[in-house]
């Protein structure tokens, strides 16, 4: 708040201005106080934008890394698959084959 010499007082008839300069002086410190906390929440808000922004991004890689970690695993599961495939066909043609060869042999 602004000083005022210990000359100058309210009740003053010459200084009839200073009650309005000192409620004017109020008024203006009251908005740069507000204007100085809009500015501090801006600044939180900012800030948290920030922050959101690099979670978004380090998800998004983190969705890049197992999509292609998926990717890899479909394609294993692929292979085995068709191994599994081609092992039952080859027990199946084995099974094929003993009970042909157990069977003649039965009839001998």
């Amino acid at each position: 708040m602004i000083e005022r010499p210990a000359h100058l007082s309210a009740a003053d008839p010459a200084n009839g201005g200073t009650q309005e300069i000192e409620s004017a002086t109020r008024r203006l410190m009251a908005a740069l106080d507000a204007l100085e906390s809009a500015v501090e929440r801006r600044r939180e808000a900012d800030r948290d934008e920030d922050e959101l922004a690099a979670r978004i991004q380090a998800l998004g890689a983190d969705r890049s890394r197992l999509a292609d970690e998926l990717d890899g695993s479909l394609v294993k599961t692929r292979k085995l698959e068709r191994t599994n495939r081609d092992i039952a066909d080859r027990l199946d043609t084995a099974i094929g084959t003993i009970r042909t060869v157990l069977a003649e042999q039965g009839r001998e």
